[in-house]
């Protein structure tokens, strides 16, 4: 009697054990979620209300800048990026374009060499090396006191050169970056999970601007000093990422301009998204795996916790659904409910693979809501760059997005 009441014991023990686990292993998920969406963004507003907000104007005499585009045959795209930016208010003697050339095999390099007399400089790059290399390439050509970095596909707003220098005339700042705003295109569907997302990346950022500073420049269009941006980065990595990093280790503070608007075109297809999701996502794991040392609290202090904050812990969100499938797996044998549930995880699993590789010629069915299918396929995108990550990945070498022209003037936001 006395050993079946022990063995009974040790048994209830365990399973009471493995049910706190398993109810770990669940709420992981949401708390993270939770603390990543909502309460950081509550801790950085609240940093912020004893922040004053700033405002600055350029000085009578506006420093040289040097605005930098790589393009890989962006024939489609170049010329309308190079007629926004001679559309800008700042002035045409303080500014030099520069156009890289990534050994375009299309006609790029022709069509930016018919904007040679207007003052655009076109750098080719013998070989193809990728967009960072490209950048490494071309510092030996900037004669800029600031470099201005975009991309072929973005159309900067009139005023958003103007606004970035403003920016660094505060001598704390070192990298100043746009505010996305996210555009329709011409043609095909609306990605209105992208541009969700977008809106929400441009509120966070200002939050951060806040409360002294931003983690990571928008690859869309970013200020830097030229003393930083002369510092090389690894072909491997992002250097729009990079660039808030640098900016930290040499006791500067990077900014988000909100008058700084740059118009981005959002992706006709859920497939070509996933992919750009990909690619960002994983060389951005490898640009903060490169720099951890910044996730150091007692050296990087608040930089330190905000980079945690917005950068590893949203990609650790959807990494911890395995978890919380474990746990679910746990509880499977005694409750009806965990099956259930372990029932829809494997659902939305199946959505998110069937958006990411849904044929671009084809529409979604009625039946799969769009801007639920792009959040899905966007969370699958964070757990495929996780597992490249970590198994080693060979596209270092840059595939810029392909994107529609906008239906949108720059000049009207």
């Amino acid at each position: 009697m006395w050993a079946f009441h022990t063995l009974t014991t040790f048994l209830s023990a365990q399973s009471n054990l493995m049910t706190v686990l398993a109810a770990i292993l669940i709420a992981l998920p949401i708390i993270l979620a939770a603390y990543s969406y909502v309460l950081y963004p509550v801790t950085l507003w609240s940093v912020g209300l004893r922040e004053r907000p700033q405002t600055f104007e350029l000085p009578a005499q506006p420093p040289l800048v040097t605005v930098v585009i790589p393009a890989f045959n962006e024939e489609a795209q170049v010329g309308g990026a190079i007629e926004a930016l001679l559309a800008q208010d700042y002035p045409a003697a303080r500014r030099q374009i520069l156009i890289l050339s990534d050994a375009s095999s299309d006609s790029t390099d022709d069509i930016v060499r018919e904007y040679s007399a207007k003052g655009v400089e076109l750098l080719r790059m013998p070989t193809r090396l990728g967009k960072t290399a490209a950048e490494n390439a071309s510092v030996s050509h900037i004669r800029g006191e600031i470099v201005i970095n975009s991309d072929a596909s973005i159309r900067l707003h009139p005023g958003a050169v103007s606004a970035l220098v403003a920016a660094m005339t505060d001598p704390t700042v070192g990298v100043a970056s746009t505010r996305d705003v996210s555009v329709t295109a011409h043609e095909k569907v609306e990605l209105s999970a992208e541009a969700g997302y977008v809106g929400y990346e441009m509120l966070i950022r200002s939050l951060e601007t806040r409360a002294h500073g931003i983690v990571g420049a928008s690859g869309s269009g970013y200020a830097i000093r030229t003393a930083l941006h002369r510092h090389p980065v690894r072909k491997d990595l992002s250097r729009d990422f990079s660039a808030a990093l640098t900016a930290q280790r040499h006791g500067f503070r990077a900014v988000a301009v909100s008058e700084a608007i740059a118009f981005v075109p959002r992706t006709a297809s859920l497939r070509s998204e996933y992919r750009r999701k990909v690619r960002t996502i994983s060389r951005g794991m490898d640009t903060l795996y490169s720099n951890r040392d910044l996730l150091d609290p007692l050296h990087h202090g608040a930089f330190a916790w905000k980079l945690l904050s917005h950068k590893l812990c949203r990609w650790l969100v959807p990494l911890s659904i395995v978890f919380a499938a474990t746990g679910l797996l746990i509880l499977s044998p005694f409750h009806v409910w965990s099956r259930w549930m372990l029932g829809v995880i494997a659902a939305l699993g199946v959505l998110a693979i069937v958006g990411a590789r849904w044929p671009d010629s084809r529409p979604l069915p009625a039946l799969m809501p769009i801007g639920i299918v792009g959040a899905l396929a966007a969370n699958l995108a964070v757990v495929h760059a996780a597992w490249r990550f970590f198994h080693g990945h060979e596209d270092h070498v840059w595939e810029p997005t392909r994107r529609s022209a906008t239906a949108s003037d720059p000049g009207n936001p």
